[in-house]
């Protein structure tokens, strides 16, 4: 244990450390975040409109009344989440440098429209020009919209640090200052987003987008949703958890652009009635790891504790962690029991995340249970109604609960363990405390 503790602290830990630091990967973070609210409220739409037995309740002319009132809200939310991560990046990004940042955002916007093609196909198979397709604003132009987002801004703060900027006298409104200042900067990245459309207009793909999506996304879309790689991704995120790095947080910063194009594939298909891609997505992530009471699915540990424990200091611990852990906010057990840097319980707390997903894996790639529909589910939604709401089925919200079986029954051997090591500790002190009492 001593020889793992020292290879992870002296290799793997300053990586991670790196990762938690970098500029990039925090602008990427907070850009997604950026959406969520918006995401939130056209997956509620989602939700409301497909309710099971809706048609019973309420008849045709009822179900066509709700669609026709909530449709819009998934095509103006969801549909559209690359607009919300580019004009994320730009902003963040530039105020991460001290440069204006609402100017920045919206040159990104600009640079990514120029990037994209503005045509779609009728269903006659005429080609309407001047228009632009909303997938190119979801799942297939996320990749797109994230690296044009960066080079953009980089360019943009580039110019500004070395005052390519046209400078106001000093009694003109600060608003119109900023906006001749942002004016040369801006020239220059749409002129260089402009020669690089027509670049691309001479390849086999015709634009950056179809380029992008070929070379880059799909090769890493299909990585990131095999098991294998999911299952490496937990490893991370739990063993950066026990030496007290936050391993959410780091390991999302890396692998959500690809969750969330994997999740906004699923909606697209959910919302067009076709098959779901996709098992792993971000949802999948949420909902059926970090859902089940936190980093860990610590709910069933609590539980444990519960039931099993007779020491003084657990019980008090899992009275503290349950109201919270109900919620999926577990950091008092984390650092109460503790997880962080307690080689006891190493093993479970490791290798019970892995076997949830696993097995919550194949359940969906079998067909027992429905996958994610790409619907956003806040993280804080307790078990069985985050897992409903996630696969809009029931079945779901029953694999979370065979689920917390799943980690209830590996981490029982080694909750009794620590409750006796424990409850002997706290007999030693009993005694020591009764001696002092009767020296004095």
């Amino acid at each position: 244990m001593n020889k793992f503790n020292s290879l992870i602290e002296e290799k793997f830990l300053p990586i991670a450390g790196n990762l938690a630091s970098s500029r990039i990967l925090s602008c990427l973070r907070d850009a997604f975040m950026l959406s969520f609210p918006l995401t939130i409220v056209g997956s509620l739409a989602v939700v409301i409109m497909n309710l099971p037995y809706l048609d019973k309740l309420i008849g045709p002319d009822g179900v066509s009344a709700i669609y026709n009132i909530f449709s819009i809200l998934p095509s103006a939310t969801m549909s559209i989440a690359t607009l919300f991560v580019v004009i994320g990046i730009g902003y963040y990004f530039a105020k991460s440098y001290d440069v204006d940042a609402i100017f920045s955002a919206a040159i990104a916007v600009s640079a990514f429209l120029v990037l994209t093609p503005l045509t779609a196909t009728a269903e006659n198979g005429t080609v309407i020009n001047d228009v632009i397709p909303i997938a190119r604003l979801g799942a297939k132009g996320m990749f797109v919209g994230i690296i044009g987002s960066f080079v953009s801004t980089r360019i943009y703060v580039w110019a500004i640090k070395r005052n390519w900027t046209i400078k106001m006298p000093d009694g003109v409104p600060p608003t119109v200052a900023k906006s001749f200042a942002a004016l040369i900067p801006g020239c220059l990245v749409i002129g260089i987003f402009l020669i690089i459309r027509i670049v691309f207009n001479y390849t086999p793909w015709g634009n950056i987008h179809d380029c992008i999506y070929e070379i880059i996304q799909m090769p890493l879309i299909s990585l990131g949703s095999g098991l294998l790689a999911t299952l490496v991704a937990i490893f991370a995120i739990q063993i950066l958890w026990f030496f007290g790095l936050h391993g959410q947080i780091i390991v999302n910063s890396v692998l959500d652009p690809i969750w969330n194009t994997l999740s906004l594939e699923n909606y697209e298909a959910f919302v067009a009635g076709s098959n779901l891609p996709h098992v792993i997505t971000k949802q999948f992530i949420e909902t059926f790891t970090v859902g089940m009471g936190g980093t860990g699915m610590t709910l069933a540990v609590i539980a444990a504790i519960f039931i099993f424990c007779k020491s003084k200091q657990m019980r008090e611990v899992a009275k503290l962690a349950a109201p919270s852990g109900v919620f999926n906010v577990n950091e008092p057990i984390i650092f109460g029991l503790p997880i962080v840097m307690n080689p006891t319980i190493i093993l479970p707390w490791i290798i019970a995340p892995i076997l949830v997903v696993t097995v919550s894996y194949f359940a969906m790639s079998t067909g027992i249970v429905p996958k994610t529909t790409g619907v956003a589910v806040p993280w804080t939604v307790p078990i069985v109604f985050s897992g409903a709401l996630a696969t809009n089925s029931i079945r779901g919200g029953l694999l979370q609960l065979v689920n917390f079986g799943i980690v209830f029954v590996t981490w029982m051997p080694f909750i009794k363990s620590l409750d006796k090591f424990t409850l002997k500790n706290e007999k030693i002190l009993e005694v020591q405390e009764e001696n002092n009492v009767t020296n004095a």
